[in-house]
Formats: structure tokens, C-alpha cells, sequence
């Protein structure tokens, strides 16, 4: 994709502050951080969403979260958590798959909207879903 700025920031054409990187991943700070330490795994190869990513670059994600960038991040920043987000279609700001590594502290007030006065009826919603 021409105009994607993560295929750009991957192909070395726009700067990043890269904290990991192999054949299959870029990970790089966010610059838009919810907390200190907000990063983003961005495979490289242009995929829009977890619908069309590749099932070993999204276990590769996976794993290199779990063994090398979370105890990385968690030493670093003594954070005590990490909420771990990815967004499809609405939502999702650019279109490519990237997964949002937000280290969490106590009293970050860290906000991801959740507003439980819109929920519907758990009964309703649960029968949608299970048919």
C-alpha cells in the first residue's frame, strides 16, 4: 500500500522509534500513547485486519509479545499490567493490522470508553449470538 503510513514506517521512509524488530514485525512506540510505553506490533507485510493477517505473523505477534516484549516492557517500566488491543474496521484509525501493547500502572486513568449505560440486555445480545 502506497499511502499507508505503517508500510512507510516500515520500509524506512518515515521515522519511528523502533524497540523490536525481526523478519516478520516492527514493534515501535505509539505517538499517540494512552500510557508511558504505548507500543505497536506492525507485521511487515500489509494486512488490514485480523480477518486477512496471516495465521503465523499473528502467532509470531502473539509469542513475541508473551516472551520478549512484555518482561522487556514490565523490567523497563515497572509497569504492573499490559492491556493488550486491537482494533477492526470502526475504530481502527489506520488500516493495518497493528496490535496496541498499553503498559498499565496503578492510577494511570488510562480510558478506553467503556460505557456500560449503552448495553443492551445481556439475555438479548447473548441470544444473537449463540444462534
Amino acid at each position: 500500500m502506497n499511502d499507508c503510513i505503517f508500510c512507510k514506517i516500515i520500509k524506512g521512509e518515515l521515522p519511528s522509534k523502533t524497540v523490536y524488530e525481526d523478519e516478520l514485525i516492527k514493534v515501535i512506540m505509539n505517538i499517540n500513547p494512552a500510557t508511558d510505553g504505548h507500543l505497536l506490533v506492525l507485521p511487515k507485510k500489509h494486512y488490514t485486519n485480523i480477518l486477512d493477517v496471516d495465521d503465523k505473523v499473528l502467532m509470531h505477534s502473539i509469542t513475541t509479545i508473551r516472551e520478549k516484549i512484555y518482561p522487556k516492557v514490565k523490567e523497563a517500566l515497572g509497569c504492573e499490567g499490559l492491556t493488550i488491543a486491537e482494533n477492526n474496521e470502526l475504530g481502527q484509525e489506520i488500516k493495518h493490522f497493528h496490535i496496541h501493547l498499553i503498559p498499565r500502572y496503578p492510577d494511570d486513568n488510562a480510558d478506553f470508553n467503556y460505557d456500560k449505560s449503552k448495553l443492551h440486555e445481556l439475555d438479548e445480545v447473548f441470544e444473537k449470538l449463540s444462534k
